[in-house]
């Protein structure tokens, strides 16, 4: 792989990161403790779960599945945690989880991002591996999004530099 295309491909993928990172921790501002743990349903996930989720998925297939460091994930307990975390807990974890993404995605190159390693069972090469976290971080970023929605009953003002007259601002 051509070392511009690598450069290219790790730089987007740790802006997307710390992009859909940021919404989630201006969605964490927007809510109460006990909305944040809300579930419709019991079949549903609360927004803390599905934090706990993505900070699971991202320390299993970049921290440990890419960057070879230990990491014993108990995927199930993401999704029965009721309420156990605080919101400054999640932030400081998303925020660690992202950061040590980080310290994996700057010393990747061309040659690393071939290799091919197992996680969850799926063999993947290292490239597939990062792009599978930031297509799993969009998914559950929107779902947050949708949720800090529809309990705050506000817009939440990422797209707002699209309405006529203010083309010139950037998405946050």
């Amino acid at each position: 792989m051509n070392r511009d295309v690598t450069a290219l491909f790790l730089d987007h993928s740790v802006k997307k990161l710390d992009q859909m990172a940021q919404r989630i921790f201006v969605c964490l501002d927007k809510l109460t403790e006990d909305q944040i743990w809300a579930r419709g349903a019991e079949h549903e996930n609360s927004m803390g779960n599905l934090i706990l989720h993505l900070c699971g998925n991202v320390r299993q297939w970049i921290v440990s599945g890419v960057g070879k460091q230990p990491f014993d994930r108990d995927r199930d307990e993401e999704f029965n945690a009721r309420g156990s975390v605080s919101i400054e807990e999640l932030r400081l974890l998303l925020r660690s989880t992202i950061d040590q993404a980080h310290t994996v995605l700057a010393v990747q190159t061309a040659d690393n991002l071939v290799l091919r390693t197992t996680v969850q069972g799926y063999e993947a090469s290292h490239l597939e591996c990062i792009y599978h976290v930031l297509c799993h971080f969009s998914e559950h970023t929107g779902q947050i999004q949708f949720i800090t929605k529809a309990l705050s009953g506000h817009e939440l003002g990422f797209y707002t530099h699209l309405h006529k007259g203010k083309r010139n601002e950037k998405t946050p």
